[in-house]
């Protein structure tokens, strides 16, 4: 099943806010899953993101039921209201928070009572939330079942999303990218699909004075490294290009190095001085967005990728993969190359530091593109979802 034509989203363009029909609060409850499971992460942080801001548009009770979680973005506040206690940081706390969790049982008996929409933060073989109640699931990407090989045979993430996009009354995709693989591979209607684009939240570092991470010049990578992440391609073409001359590569998150990373790096002639690792808080990214000559994100697949959205509030040029939810996101403001070719990798990048024009004009498209984005907006679109489903 393929439709070529993009639709953002099935909603009516005019909302029905103020009718008498959406007069009485809804009741909104985000369940523990992502919370059990994830102390930091793009999921958790736009769970929690647009948890905390839907309460104050238009006066509806949210709450996030997690018994025990070990999230480090859920915030008590006046506006939502947290079921649940954090456990501590200790070696086995994520087993013992998702073995308590999944106490369905009692799950169910409280979920029951007064709940409108019931929004699974992640994918599960078997909901907690009894039949009464609207289910709504957000799909961030199609990547299990897009690249079957880089995962263990074990990992049961594309059946438990199927099951949970199946029950689900309303699916919401964080990408038009990401709805059209979901409509081929799984054959969701479309009717049954919202795309509702994710925000960014680093913007509290934009007017600081920050001080430079690194003191040369850099190429910035940021994220995971492995897989489909494509940054064994990355290093490939950063040993065979002259930018090593001039330029290091800084990495952060992920982790720290490898040894098979280690073993590529020498393997390939690159000094270790040139390629730096580093990990550390939103202040230490935000430096590194501002001070970088490039970012680079070679990823072979993203279902929305929210890394372009903070590097371009950053000012900082961004060169980008060709496929996927990428061109979707950054637009005109960025240097496109296949991620499967080195050469069209280098030559981008090149293109970018090679003219001080072409990267401020990037810089200049970024700062515009990034308007388009706010997790505000994300909200008030997935309340539209949330009365849409209830009129249902």
């Amino acid at each position: 099943m393929r439709h070529s034509c993009p639709i953002k989203s099935i909603l009516p363009e005019t909302s029905s806010r103020g009718s008498a029909n959406q007069q009485r609060h809804m009741h909104i409850t985000y369940d523990y899953r992502i919370f059990s499971d994830q102390r930091h992460g793009g999921i958790s942080r736009y769970f929690a993101e647009i948890a905390k801001i839907i309460p104050s548009l238009e006066g509806d009770n949210v709450e996030i039921f997690s018994p025990l979680y070990i999230n480090e973005y859920i915030r008590r506040s006046p506006k939502v209201h947290v079921v649940g206690v954090k456990c501590p940081q200790l070696r086995f706390s994520k087993l013992a928070t998702k073995i308590i969790n999944s106490s369905l049982g009692c799950i169910r008996n409280y979920t029951i009572r007064n709940t409108d929409i019931f929004h699974e933060t992640y994918y599960s073989r078997f909901s907690c939330a009894p039949r009464s109640v609207k289910r709504v699931v957000t799909v961030h990407d199609m990547i299990h079942e897009k690249f079957p090989a880089m995962f263990r045979s074990a990992d049961k993430t594309s059946r438990d999303k199927q099951n949970a996009v199946l029950r689900a009354d309303h699916v919401i995709c964080v990408s038009e990218s990401t709805r059209r693989d979901l409509m081929d591979i799984i054959g969701v209607p479309i009717e049954k699909i919202s795309v509702i684009h994710h925000g960014y939240t680093m913007g509290g570092y934009k007017n600081s004075a920050l001080p430079p991470a690194v003191k040369r010049p850099y190429i910035l990578y940021v994220g995971a490294r492995g897989g489909y992440k494509n940054f064994e391609r990355l290093l490939r073409m950063y040993s065979h290009s002259e930018l090593r001359n001039e330029f290091s590569l800084v990495c952060f998150g992920g982790g720290n190095i490898t040894p098979n990373e280690s073993s590529l790096i020498s393997s390939l002639n690159i000094t270790p001085d040139k390629i730096i690792f580093l990990s550390g808080s939103d202040s230490t990214l935000a430096s590194l967005y501002t001070f970088a000559a490039v970012f680079v994100y070679p990823s072979l697949y993203e279902g929305f990728g929210i890394p372009l959205l903070e590097s371009m509030s950053f000012g900082c040029p961004v060169a980008c993969s060709n496929t996927s939810s990428m061109p979707e996101v950054v637009g005109n403001a960025a240097e496109l190359f296949d991620p499967n070719d080195h050469n069209s990798m280098n030559m981008a990048v090149e293109r970018v530091l090679s003219s001080t024009k072409r990267s401020r004009e990037l810089t200049a498209f970024g700062y515009e593109r990034i308007k388009l984005f706010s997790w505000e907006k994300c909200a008030r679109q997935t309340l539209d979802v949330y009365k849409h489903v209830m009129r249902y």
